[in-house]
């Protein structure tokens, strides 16, 4: 009930002047009135008092409606004292501001005696005429409102009639839901507010609350975005061209064409409207300001990291942290933007050199294996880059085939279903023949067959055929499900698939192979990645602190074993000879390539226990490539480079070789052998050129 007597106390003086106005009247009528007849008396008898019985039923049956719609759930007017909404900072690991999101609601409050008078006039005439004359809502102008939208309903934008006041409460209080009960909240909240603070006080309020356009909120963000100046710099131009904009803020944002015609229409219309307002100002001061070129300056804001704040982002609204950009949040990130900065150098740099080779475009992820930490994300050569669209981030977003780059999950499948890395398969011709499909025929990247190969030297050197005949051995289903096991999410609908999937005939995200391939890393333990350390609320209490979340999801004999044939060198010779880029000088780093046979997509991935790094180069139209040598060209040079920054002055790190693994000389090579395990050494086939 509380609510209910602030209310009515709020309407104060309208209610007493009504209640005094209505007994003079009562009083008058009843002097006049004489004493009827007794026939008279009688009928009045029959209607007047079951007429009154249904006019106090009515009565209380709305009171009771509009305490149950309207007034029960009035959000708490005293939060009007809260601060505003505000911008999320996202830092990186050493404290270093990446971004603040929606800078422009990071408000500096400007006290209503800056405010310039032109400013308020000019406010008050495009708002609300009768602000100084009303206590919460203008029965004049929802009249006037009501009038407009009966003749003009169909044929332009409805008006609500709303005060300063009440625009103030929406902003603060309310949604921007059309509806009666909206509205109807919208007033009371009007009325109460009005109790609570003088007209200045709102004003203050108004202008520094509301929207002026796009994301700009408040006066002051309005006059530094759009003018760079300080709200007592503004000219008269300026001021009116600011007044207009609350009225359909994204309707009139000044940085598109459309939206800056429709501003600039509007200040004109306000500038007509402060002459007839008490005449602030005069027709000729009012002709001479339009005349005023309005100059607005681009929106530029300073990032760090874009495609990884963007990223963190959509990754704090997954956690729950809705409305971000509004939230005041303080969240340190993975990021290490020293490293960022050496690896968006390097992504840049050598799709430039490839240019000629129809590259326009390359992407890199840098991970903590341990951890799950994104130290380093770069979701194409630039940002800002404007012919290939370089907001689009291809770690997290894109689509593509990985080529090659996808075997070691088919390995790995392999090893757990019971083959060995010793055992031979023939690289060798084959074609398969699958009811209503083309027959398919897969063929080398070289052109050639090597005859019968060990598994080792067919995964190191990335032969096709070998890996496609073990597919068929493995099932592709079976693939496809450890593969969504490791992280890879895009492949859903798994009758699309067929043998080719071997060799990465199936779309993939490269955050979703990092995390996949991190798995090998950690000998067969999948650490989530998760680019948040912690979040802290704007008064800087923590609300969220990173725990490592890994579940195992593979053996750690049967990963060691994949990392030890992709670190080999001597394995990897065939195909890529020995000391090639893939080689990281006095480290030990297992590192898969993969360039799809359209050459659309050339790919280079390598871990070591504690760091991955994931490169790309292609281009976004999907487009093919002129020409690229996996482990040579492409996304090789960007991957070697970026893996020789994390590592630098760090210690060389090998795998623990896991219980029941002994290294032995078998037929003039070294393997790894289980306990108990003998091998028969096989006669190679002859190697064959495709013909």
């Amino acid at each position: 009930m509380k609510k209910v007597t602030d209310f009515l106390i709020a309407c104060g003086r309208p209610i007493v002047k009504a209640a005094k106005w209505i007994g003079r009247k009562f009083n008058r009528d009843k002097k006049q009135k004489k004493v009827k007849n007794k026939e008279k008396t009688r009928k009045i008898f029959y209607w007047k008092y079951p007429a009154l019985f249904v006019i106090i039923l009515t009565f209380i049956t709305g009171v009771t409606w509009f305490y149950q719609k309207i007034i029960r759930d009035l959000p708490n007017i005293n939060e009007i004292y809260n601060p505003p909404k505000l911008s999320t900072q996202i830092y990186d690991r050493n404290g270093k501001l990446l971004y603040k999101f929606y800078n422009d609601e990071n408000r500096l409050w400007v006290k209503f005696s800056e405010i310039p008078q032109d400013l308020i006039n000019a406010t008050i005439a495009a708002e609300d005429k009768e602000f100084y004359r009303h206590h919460g809502f203008s029965i004049k102008g929802i009249l006037k409102a009501i009038i407009y939208n009966f003749k003009n309903g169909s044929e332009s934008k409805l008006r609500g009639g709303s005060t300063i006041t009440q625009q103030l409460v929406k902003n603060v209080f309310l949604s921007n839901e059309k509806s009666m009960d909206r509205k109807l909240k919208e007033g009371v909240l009007a009325v109460l507010l009005e109790s609570k603070l003088s007209k200045e006080e709102i004003l203050e309020r108004y202008f520094n609350q509301v929207p002026y356009g796009g994301n700009v909120y408040g006066v002051a963000e309005a006059a530094d975005r759009y003018f760079r100046k300080k709200v007592n710099e503004l000219n008269l131009a300026e001021m009116a061209f600011l007044a207009g904009l609350p009225a359909a803020p994204g309707s009139y944002s000044p940085f598109t064409e459309d939206g800056y015609r429709l501003a600039k229409l509007r200040q004109e219309h306000v500038l007509d409207q402060m002459v007839a307002y008490n005449q602030s100002i005069s027709q000729e001061k009012a002709n001479e300001a339009k005349k005023v070129e309005i100059k607005i300056f681009e929106e530029k804001k300073n990032i760090e990291a874009p495609h990884f704040v963007f990223y963190v982002k959509s990754y704090l609204e997954k956690m729950g942290f809705n409305n971000v950009d509004r939230k005041g949040l303080i969240v340190t990130t993975t990021l290490d933007l020293e490293i960022q900065k050496e690896l968006e150098k390097i992504v840049k740099e050598e799709v430039r050199k490839v240019g000629k080779l129809r590259i326009s475009n390359g992407a890199s992820i840098i991970l903590d294996n341990k951890s799950g930490d994104v130290l380093a994300m770069v979701g194409s050569k630039d940002y800002f880059s404007t012919d290939i669209d370089g907001k689009f981030d291809v770690v997290t977003q894109g689509l593509r085939q990985p080529g090659s780059s996808i075997k070691p999950i088919n390995y790995l499948l392999a090893l757990q279903r019971g083959r060995h890395l010793w055992e031979s398969v023939d690289d060798t011709p084959v074609t398969y023949y699958i009811a209503g499909q083309k027959p398919y025929t897969p063929k080398n990247y070289t052109g050639k067959f090597m005859g019968r190969v060990t598994l080792k030297t067919a995964l190191a050197s990335s032969l096709n055929v070998p890996s496609v005949k073990i597919l068929d051995e493995n099932g592709v289903e079976n693939m496809i499900n450890l593969a969504q096991k490791m992280g890879i999410t895009t492949w859903e609908d798994k009758s699309r698939f067929g043998l080719s999937l071997a060799l990465g005939a199936g779309e993939v995200k490269m955050i979703d192979m990092a995390q996949a391939y991190s798995i090998f890393g950690n000998l067969g333990e999948k650490v989530k990645v998760n680019p948040v350390l912690e979040v802290k609320n704007y008064l800087g209490e923590e609300i969220y602190k990173k725990t490592v979340e890994s579940e195992r999801v593979a053996g750690e004999k049967e990963t060691f074993l994949i990392n030890e044939a992709l670190s080999d060198d001597r394995a990897r010779a065939p195909v890529f000879g020995t000391g090639s880029l893939l080689n990281i000088k006095d480290k030990k780093v297992a590192v898969k390539t993969g360039t799809t046979n359209s050459l659309r997509d050339n790919w280079c991935i390598g871990w070591t226990p504690s760091y991955l790094v994931a490169t790309w180069v292609g281009n976004n139209d999907n487009s093919p490539m002129g020409w690229v040598a996996s482990g040579i060209s492409g996304a090789t040079p960007i991957w070697n480079q970026a893996m020789r920054l994390i590592l630098e002055n760090k210690d060389n790190e090998e795998w623990d070789i896991p219980s029941g693994l002994r290294l032995e000389n078998v037929c003039g090579r070294t393997e790894w052998l289980s306990e108990g395990e003998s091998v028969a050494c096989f006669n190679s086939i002859t190697p064959t050129s495709v013909h």
